[in-house]
This record gives structure tokens, C-alpha cells and sequence, in this order.
């Protein structure tokens, strides 16, 4: 966040260099005018900020998404699959998790419960398909704490990485700026509108794309963390029930 910050104060230090510009009327602010007043290098940094910015929002839109119908499953699957386990059923509650298939709850559940119905033809069951139970809970928490993850980093690094990518597309404008400036042998805001457009563009551009990437980030990890929590709450319950239908807790 610290690189974020430290554009966004360049931005700000540019303004009276904008203000002069629209002062003058040398450079027309409109998308396409603008599109049209770039080089090809500082177009190149656009279109390269674009696509980070629709992956972007792919992924928000996609996980947001997921999240939500996963809470929603999981709301409905809570109850149900814990009044099936209570009356011992346990083909009913795989039956209950197997709909909810985007539940993140039901699918730790269904594989704890079905490893567990795999050694119920014996009467006693050891500690050691309890154990198994335990671990199939832990690498189907595993798998679906990395589904929930998906393209969860992708933010991260476009958050780290588009101020930077804003940060050359500056350095673009500044050159192209100097190049102006020798070509035309003029010091005055004619000659570097131009570059100086370039730069402003691209630095805003580069913080609208980071911002939102991180904020989404931030609020997405927070969510998988919660759903981790339940996960990991779900299995210990789980792994309770079974020690309780086994019997071994009465010892």
C-alpha cells in the first residue's frame, strides 16, 4: 500500500501542472482524445492496465459468486444434515451434503462421512479409522480451502503491481515530454503537454486499477478465513459424533 500512497501524492503534486494545462487548452481530456495524444509505448501501459483491470473484476465477480452461494448452502445445509445425524442416519446426511454441492461445509462433511460409513460394518471401530476419518476431513478441507482461494492471489499481485505499471507509463510520458521539448526547442506547455498527459494518465490509471484490487483482496481473505474457521469447527464436531457412535466415548 505504501507504493499506492506515494502515487497517489505525485498525482497530487501534478494538479497545478493539469490546471495550467486546461488553462491553456493544449490537450482535449476526453477518453478518446486522449487515447489519440498517447504514444504507442504509453498505449502499450494502457492496454496492459486494462487487462489487469478486467481480470480483476473476472475474479471479483467470480468469487464473489462463489462465496455467497456457498454461504447460502451452507446455511441450509447446517440444520439438516445435523437432524439426520442425530437420528443416525447417515446415508440421509451424505444424501443432504450431496446436494449442496457448493456448500463448503458439505464438502468436508460428505468426505468425513463417507470414510466413516466405510468401516461401519464392524461393530467397534478403532481409533485408527477414526484417525483415517480425521485425515480424509483434513485433506477435504485442504481442497476446498484452495478451490475457495482461486484466483484470490491474482488481486494481491495486481494490487502490488499496477501502481508500478502506472509508474512506468509515467516515466513514458516524462520521456516523451524531453522529446517534445528537443524537438521542438520550446520549454513551454506546448511542447510538453503531450508527455505530461501521458504520465497523468497512465499514474491515475494505475492507482484505479491497484485500489480496488486490494480492498477486494483484503475483504476476501477475511472470507476464507471465516470459512476455514467453520470447516475446522465442522470437522472437530464431526469427528466427536464419531468417537460418541463408536462408542469409544463411554469409556
Amino acid at each position: 500500500m505504501i507504493q499506492v500512497a506515494n502515487l497517489a501524492l505525485a498525482a497530487y503534486y501534478k494538479l497545478p501542472v493539469l490546471a495550467m494545462l486546461l488553462q491553456e487548452g493544449e490537450v482535449q481530456w476526453d477518453p478518446i482524445s486522449l487515447w489519440r495524444q498517447m504514444g504507442w509505448p504509453a498505449r502499450l501501459v494502457v492496454i496492459v492496465l486494462f487487462i489487469m483491470s478486467a481480470w480483476s473484476i473476472g475474479v471479483m465477480i467470480d468469487r464473489y459468486i462463489a462465496f455467497s452461494a456457498a454461504r447460502k448452502q451452507s446455511r441450509a445445509f447446517a440444520p439438516a444434515v445435523a437432524g439426520a445425524l442425530r437420528e443416525g442416519k447417515i446415508d440421509e446426511a451424505i444424501r443432504v451434503a450431496e446436494r449442496n454441492k457448493k456448500s463448503h461445509l458439505a464438502k468436508v462433511v460428505t468426505a468425513g462421512l463417507q470414510e466413516f460409513q466405510a468401516h461401519q460394518v464392524s461393530t467397534e471401530i478403532s481409533g485408527e479409522e477414526i484417525e483415517a476419518s480425521k485425515r480424509a476431513l483434513e485433506r477435504a478441507a485442504a481442497i476446498v480451502h484452495a478451490e475457495l482461494k482461486r484466483g484470490v492471489s491474482s488481486l494481491a499481485t495486481i494490487g502490488s503491481t499496477a501502481p508500478f505499471v502506472g509508474l512506468f507509463g509515467t516515466v513514458l510520458g516524462i520521456i516523451h515530454a524531453f522529446g517534445q521539448i528537443e524537438a521542438q526547442k520550446s520549454t513551454g506547455l506546448t511542447a510538453v503537454a503531450g508527455g505530461i498527459s501521458e504520465a497523468l494518465v497512465t499514474t491515475a490509471f494505475g492507482l484505479f486499477v491497484a485500489i480496488p484490487a486490494v480492498w477486494v483482496y483484503n475483504y476476501f481473505t477475511s472470507k476464507i478465513e471465516a470459512f476455514d474457521v467453520e470447516m475446522d469447527n465442522s470437522s472437530s464436531e464431526l469427528i466427536d459424533y464419531f468417537i460418541k457412535k463408536s462408542g469409544r466415548g463411554k469409556k
